[in-house]
């Protein structure tokens, strides 16, 4: 409840901000884009997990407020789903995982957006912060399949060292993205992000695992300004 209310806070505050802002060259825009999303982290013994990449999507609004001749502060609010895909044999059986995790995301970005040519480049970066609303994992063995819901805490009690259907719902971390825009408003860009939070819930009955599980990804989007 603690973290619902800062982020509804740090929201309501930044986009209370802009909504009132006076300058010129205030933009508002939306933005879509593909990403390929993945887990970094270690498993319960420590080793790094053997975790592959998997499409995904988000989707959005952004606003740029002028602070300085180019510059600009970018905040957003996005909807956006990450995730991974895992794949391991046990007892002799083929198994995999795919985790599909949904999120609102609130992006902070110091952008630079000199002229260039008929348009203007985009150079941004900065942190982002994202509360989880929901999402499924999609277990399969031996080709026989079944879905879970995502579970949402920070704590949850289990015999399984990595039963990872439990997740932590805050995750932060940074952005970093370049691109240009045409006259007309629209703009593509290319971005990375790499999560800086633990996002995988604690396992009370294993103390002593060493599962930690960290969002990273990297995508292409489309936006239009106006």
């Amino acid at each position: 409840m603690k973290n619902k209310i800062l982020f509804l806070a740090t929201f309501l505050l930044i986009f209370g901000s802009y909504t009132n802002a006076q300058s010129d060259g205030l933009s508002f825009g939306i933005r879509g884009g593909f990403d390929m999303q993945t887990f970094n982290g270690k498993d319960h013994n420590g080793d790094q997990l053997k975790i592959s990449m998997v499409p995904r999507f988000n989707v959005g609004v952004v606003v740029d407020i002028p602070v300085a001749p180019d510059f600009y502060f970018q905040p957003g609010l996005l909807f956006t789903t990450k995730g991974a895909k895992s794949q391991d044999q046990f007892l002799g059986l083929d198994m995999s995982a795919e985790y599909n995790v949904s999120y609102i995301e609130l992006p902070l970005s110091l952008l630079y957006k000199p002229v260039l040519g008929n348009g203007r480049l985009l150079l941004g970066f900065g942190p982002y912060l994202a509360y989880g609303i929901g999402g499924k994992v999609k277990y399969e063995i031996n080709n026989v399949s079944s879905e879970e819901d995502i579970v949402y805490g920070n704590e949850y009690s289990s015999v399984i060292a990595n039963d990872l259907k439990y997740f932590k719902a805050l995750d932060f971390g940074a952005n970093l993205f370049f691109g240009y825009q045409l006259s007309s408003g629209i703009s593509m860009q290319v971005n990375t992000q790499l999560g800086l939070a633990k996002i995988n819930a604690d396992n009370t009955l294993i103390t002593n695992g060493k599962t930690e599980l960290k969002n990273t990804g990297f995508g292409l989007s489309l936006g239009y300004s106006f």
